[in-house]
């Protein structure tokens, strides 16, 4: 997670008849439920969700069977990954310890003055704490963990977050370092001395400030669809051991977050396993939702707020209801 992040709270193949909307990059396929009236009428009120919300969105759904069907606004378009990454590095270190290249038991001593500043995790603690590299990777997705991310980065290395990108065909997803990279960039962008400072900066209505952590072209970068693609894959037990699996599903499961996807499915029984991700204006989730005896649906959805408050609940909660639109229009039944 960001700083912020804590104070803020292809296609499958389908030989069906598509139904797309007005705007450009915006569909529906194979809903599943009902006629094309009722894909149009859940893309306009997707769309209406954020316009309501004072933000530019972003969304791609599909199910985690690999069948065809699919929710899209803007679902192609490269958008700013923010920690939405730290799920891609958690990837990338499973498939190591999956290769026998590093011990997911293996402890380590960290000290939090020498952390990547942030909220939560190890940059919250006051003194040095030994820990697993496993823990590190869970207190980095259960809490985003800033600190426990870039020590696992270290431990992992960029080149296989890179090369886990390049073997599952994300073209448009680049990761281009770690939250400390984040950080320096922005200190350097607003002309700032801390990281604190930037982020004040960053939060201030009356500055126009245009930084790089904004630009998909600059940061670390992704698509909605890319990343429903990647979960499909992760939920389907194609990318790691069936350990590995249970693992990262279990992890995501345990994410603290309740104020964005899982706003949109406060019902019993329902599984949400998700990723935030935060950086000023940038809000964003990824998640697997799964009904008791339905298919599992994948849904990304990226947001740009048109107000840089660090708190922006209208815009969380627009994310939790436009991924229940978009994955009511996927449920079946297993």
């Amino acid at each position: 997670m960001s700083t912020f992040e804590a104070a803020t709270g292809g296609h499958p193949d389908s030989s069906r008849t598509s139904s797309t909307d007005s705007w450009r990059g915006s569909s529906i396929t194979d809903t599943g439920y009902g006629s094309a009236a009722v894909a149009e009428s859940a893309i306009t009120r997707i769309r209406a969700v954020f316009a309501d919300a004072g933000c530019v969105g972003w969304l791609h759904a599909r199910r985690c069977d690999g069948s065809a069907g699919e929710v899209s606004v803007g679902g192609h378009d490269r958008v700013v990954i923010a920690s939405v990454y730290k799920l891609l590095l958690l990837a990338a270190f499973l498939r190591q310890v999956d290769h026998g290249l590093i011990d997911p038991t293996g402890r380590l001593t960290i000290d939090p003055a020498d952390c990547t500043p942030g909220p939560t995790g190890l940059a919250a603690l006051h003194d040095p704490v030994t820990l697993s590299r496993r823990d590190l990777a869970t207190s980095m997705m259960t809490v985003s963990d800033n600190a426990a991310a870039d020590v696992l980065l270290g431990e992992v290395g960029l080149a296989a977050v890179s090369e886990l990108v390049h073997e599952l065909d994300l073209p448009d997803t680049r990761i281009v370092g770690g939250t400390a990279d984040q950080h320096r960039s922005l200190v350097r962008d607003t002309d700032t001395h801390s990281t604190a400072e930037a982020f004040a900066v960053l939060a201030d209505n009356d500055e126009a400030w245009t930084v790089s952590a904004y630009d998909p072209s600059y940061a670390s970068a992704t698509t909605p669809e890319e990343m429903t693609r990647f979960l499909w894959k992760l939920w389907a037990g194609e990318l790691l051991s069936t350990a590995s699996t249970e693992f990262a599903r279990t992890v995501m499961g345990k994410q603290i977050w309740p104020h964005r996807i899982a706003a949109g499915f406060p019902h019993r029984g329902v599984l949400v396993a998700g990723k935030t991700g935060t950086i000023g204006v940038i809000r964003n989730e990824v998640a697997v939702i799964e009904f008791p005896g339905e298919t599992p649906v994948a849904v990304a959805v990226f947001t740009r707020a048109a107000r840089a408050d660090p708190m922006l609940p209208v815009v969380d909660a627009a994310i939790g209801e436009a991924a229940r639109i978009a994955v009511t229009e996927l449920r079946r039944p297993r």
